[in-house]
């Protein structure tokens, strides 16, 4: 029988990193709103550093 995270192990990364950043914000109990506000603000750092 395998653990429940030997699924998530054999994940793509950006599963991995979503489950992490999932965590890290419910277990601090962001507001939701704010979460999706910071992760746009998040999306468009990436984005202009990705055009560089």
């Amino acid at each position: 029988m395998s653990s429940p995270n030997a699924g998530l192990e054999q994940a793509p990364d950006e599963i991995k990193l979503a489950v992490d950043l999932i965590y890290l914000l419910e277990s601090n109990e962001v507001d939701p709103k704010i979460a999706i506000e910071a992760l746009k603000i998040v999306q468009s750092d990436l984005e202009r550093k990705l055009e560089q």
